[in-house]
C-alpha cells in the first residue's frame, strides 16, 4: 500500500475562497441518509474529503488515499469552500456529514467551511479516526464529532491509530461520540480497555461488513455482548439499503 500523499494546508482566514481537497459530494441530487452512528437514518448530505493519515487494510474508501490503486488526479478535486456551502445550501436537508479519508488533516480549511455551513442553517457531523485533536474553532454549537478509533483487527498498527492525547481532547470536548468497528467479542474487550483508559463515552459499536449478509452475521455475534456492556449499537444503513454503492 502506498503512503498517503502529504498536503500543505495554510491557516484558515474565514474566506469562502479557501479550497479543500474533496473526493465526492452527494445527497443533493440523489437523497440519502446518514448510515451509521448517533444520527443513523437521518436525511444527510455528505462532503467526503480526500487524503488520510492511516492505511487501514479494511478501509472501504481507499480511493481517498491509496495511490497504488487509484489516481489522485481522477479521485479528488480542490473545491472552493464557497462552492461547497452553496451546494449544501441548495438542499433543505439540515445535516451535513463531513467525512473522509481523514477530514482533520485539512482542519484549518475546514474552519471557514464549517462557519459557512452553520450560517446557512446546517448542523454538522465530522467523522474522524481520532488521531488528530480538533481545532478550538471547530468546538462550537452545531458541530458534533463521530470519532472512530481503528483497532488492530481493522488492519492497522494501533501505535499509529490510537493517539491518547487526541482521544483525550475529543472526550473533554463534550461534542464527541466514539464509534468502533467490531467483528468479534475480542474486539469488544479491546474497546472496553480503550474506553476505560481514555474515558471515552458514549460508545457506539458498528458491525464490520460491506454486504448485508456480513452485517447480519456480525450483528448476531456482537449484539448480546454489546447490550451487556450498556453501549449503543448501530448498523450500516447504506450497506443494507444501497448495497454499499458509492455516493449513497
Amino acid at each position: 500500500m502506498s503512503t498517503p500523499e502529504p498536503i500543505t494546508v495554510g491557516p484558515a482566514t474565514g474566506e469562502a475562497g479557501h479550497r479543500v481537497i474533496v473526493a465526492e459530494c452527494f445527497g443533493v441530487e440523489v437523497p440519502t441518509f446518514q448510515g451509521e452512528g448517533p444520527s443513523c437514518g437521518d436525511p444527510a448530505l455528505f462532503i467526503r474529503l480526500s487524503r488520510c493519515n492511516l492505511t487501514c487494510a479494511k478501509c472501504d474508501t481507499k480511493y481517498t488515499w491509496d495511490w497504488s490503486r487509484f489516481d489522485p488526479r481522477e479521485e479528488s478535486t480542490r473545491q472552493p469552500v464557497g462552492d461547497l456551502v452553496a451546494w449544501a445550501a441548495s438542499s433543505p436537508v439540515e445535516l451535513v456529514v463531513i467525512t473522509g479519508g481523514e477530514p482533520l488533516i485539512q482542519q484549518s480549511r475546514l474552519v471557514p467551511l464549517v462557519r459557512g455551513l452553520l450560517s446557512s442553517g446546517k448542523r454538522i457531523e465530522l467523522e474522524t479516526n481520532g488521531t488528530i485533536a480538533p481545532a478550538p474553532e471547530l468546538l462550537t454549537d452545531g458541530v458534533r464529532f463521530n470519532v472512530s478509533p481503528k483497532l488492530a483487527g481493522f488492519g492497522v498498527d494501533e501505535a499509529k491509530s490510537i493517539v491518547p492525547a487526541a482521544l483525550k481532547a475529543f472526550a473533554a470536548s463534550g461534542r464527541a461520540a466514539f464509534k468502533f468497528v467490531a467483528s468479534t467479542v475480542a474486539d469488544l474487550d479491546r474497546i472496553t480497555e480503550l474506553a476505560d483508559a481514555h474515558r471515552l463515552a458514549p460508545v457506539w459499536v458498528m458491525p464490520e461488513g460491506t454486504t448485508a449478509e456480513a452485517i447480519t452475521t456480525a450483528t448476531r455475534v456482537l449484539a448480546d455482548a454489546v447490550a451487556a456492556r450498556h453501549w449503543h449499537f448501530t448498523t450500516r444503513l447504506h450497506v443494507l439499503a444501497f448495497a454499499d454503492a458509492r455516493g449513497r
